[in-house]
């Protein structure tokens, strides 16, 4: 495999993680707290990957309440860390990623991650699953605007010493292709996640994957069509 991408970043639940599970659980909790109806599961896969008040804001029955958003968020964060601590918590990467990301990994080329998860929960998964050496940058919602504000790029871009002609993010939903397309930056979907394909492809992406078997030879096709 050759390309010439310095930096491939990713986005975590969804494209790496199958998280779903603990996010429809925290999620429930986090309304149930509140004496709010639970939202569908349809609903919550459609916020996944925005900031965590903001999915919230826009799954409550009135989104400028900020007293019930915050007190939903609150009782969410502590619904997935309650559910984090059981042993038989079970949070499966994707087939594929471990193989592929050890394929990639290499001195010329930067991995990333860009998340709506806070660091603590990032940290804790990426320890989980013990591949946290592959990543140089890691960029989560504490940081500052989440998806699909382009400022988790642009750090990642920053401290790789990367710029948008060699970088290309990888994800499931649509504000990732959204970020992507407001950093200047190739935005390649992912079909196993949180949105549908023909949802990337609206929002902006160059392409979509089906498998990670596919990413390396999709990212030397991408690079030789840029170049």
């Amino acid at each position: 495999m050759d390309h010439g991408f310095r930096l491939i970043v990713f986005d975590y639940d969804g494209t790496l993680v199958d998280s779903q599970h603990a996010i429809l659980h925290a999620m429930t909790a986090g309304f149930e707290a509140a004496g709010l109806p639970a939202p569908e599961a349809a609903a919550v896969r459609g916020v996944v990957g925005l900031s965590l008040e903001i999915a919230v804001a826009r799954l409550c029955p009135d989104p400028q309440d900020g007293v019930t958003v915050n007190r939903v968020a609150d009782a969410y964060r502590a619904a997935f860390l309650s559910l984090r601590s059981r042993p038989e918590y079970h949070e499966p990467l994707f087939p594929g990623v471990r193989e592929t990301l050890a394929a990639l990994d290499r001195p010329e080329v930067c991995l990333g991650i860009a998340t709506g998860k806070a660091r603590r929960g990032l940290l804790a998964s990426l320890e989980r699953h013990g591949f946290a050496h592959h990543f140089v940058t890691l960029q989560t919602a504490d940081d500052g605007p989440g998806k699909p504000h382009p400022a988790m790029l642009r750090r990642a871009m920053a401290e790789a010493g990367a710029v948008p002609e060699e970088t290309v993010l990888i994800g499931d939903t649509s504000f990732d292709m959204e970020m992507a397309v407001n950093a200047g930056v190739p935005g390649l979907g992912v079909s196993w996640g949180y949105h549908a394909p023909e949802d990337l492809t609206a929002s902006g992406a160059v392409g979509v994957i089906d498998s990670f078997a596919e990413l390396p030879p999709r990212l030397e096709a991408l690079w030789e069509a840029r170049t």
